[in-house]
């Protein structure tokens, strides 16, 4: 069991436009050809982890609140935690927990809740920052795009030197460059 982030970012390293759209990866020729990857990756995810910002655009995009089977399709009935500070809708069948707590007081309770698999930290930067702060993060998964967008919310708005950094893994995966790194702990 591990905390992983595992996410998407332009070649400048941004995960989101300035208006925090990941529309931009969706438009990438190829993209949908790396999707089955996706299925491998989420067998082995047993809870997941969000900001207001992410939550808010998957649940437009997919136009969750409207077709809730989406979400079922996607991401099965695993606990998913959604950490903000405002009042946000619910996807029927989901289970969502929206805390307001920092993530050093609920991290046990999402491992508990993943048993012998993985918390996925879907993003955004700053939230898994908050997990790297707290030494709290074991892996980061970046899956790089060929595009660059020049501004908007950056891939982990931290100071995490190469020390804490030990890479895993490098891989093609059609026309993205996906790079694995263990993350030590802070110190």
């Amino acid at each position: 069991m591990a905390t992983i982030y595992n996410t998407a970012t332009s070649l400048d390293g941004f995960l989101a436009t300035t208006d925090h759209s990941l529309q931009w990866l969706f438009d990438v020729p190829g993209a949908d050809d790396e999707e089955p990857g996706i299925a491998d990756f989420l067998a082995g995810v047993g809870a997941l982890a969000m900001g207001r910002s992410t939550y808010e655009w998957v649940v437009e995009h997919e136009s969750l609140l409207e077709r809730p089977d989406t979400w079922t399709a996607w991401y099965g009935d695993r606990p998913t935690w959604v950490f903000t500070t405002r009042d946000l809708p619910v996807v029927e069948g989901a289970d969502i927990r929206f805390t307001r707590a920092p993530v050093v007081d609920v991290h046990a309770e999402m491992v508990a809740a993943a048993g012998d698999r993985d918390v996925w930290l879907m993003g955004g930067g700053d939230l898994v920052g908050q997990f790297a702060d707290a030494g709290l993060l074991d892996r980061v998964t970046v899956t790089i795009a060929p595009v660059t967008l020049g501004a908007g919310a950056p891939l982990l708005p931290r100071d995490i030197r190469s020390d804490r950094l030990a890479l895993r893994s490098v891989e093609r995966r059609g026309p993205f460059a996906e790079l694995t790194y263990d993350v030590g702990p802070a110190t």
